[in-house]
């Protein structure tokens, strides 16, 4: 009966170390942050991941017609459409309260109005 009984803690703790040495292989990527908005979780494989998406996308050098469009009817500009996107600038139609308007942005990021 002893023999039954040390074979079988044997190997409950062999069984235990197994497991208790898979979670510390998964907790690596856990982190315990203790800061001004309370204690959190941080995932560091998370922000990695978040900042290898940032660092290889390429950058938006030009002004997204639906920006310079957004812009324009910020602007007061009513029914405004594209008329022309040039390598340099990109013009907006549309009406104001006092008649037909036109509105030139730079073709550069940010949209900035010329």
């Amino acid at each position: 009966m002893r023999y039954i009984f040390k074979s079988a803690m044997i190997g409950l703790a062999a069984l235990s170390c197994v497991t208790i040495s898979h979670s510390f292989a998964g907790a690596q990527e856990l982190e315990l942050r203790v800061g001004p908005g309370g204690v959190g979780i941080y995932d560091r494989d998370r922000d990695r991941d978040r900042y290898y998406d940032r660092r290889y996308r390429p950058a938006r050098r030009a002004c997204d017609p639906d920006d310079a469009l957004d812009s324009a009817r910020d602007a007061g500009l009513r029914r405004a459409r594209i008329v022309r996107v040039s390598p340099r600038s990109v013009v907006v139609q549309g009406f104001t309260r006092r008649g037909p308007a036109r509105i030139v942005f730079a073709n550069v990021r940010g949209c900035p109005e010329i």
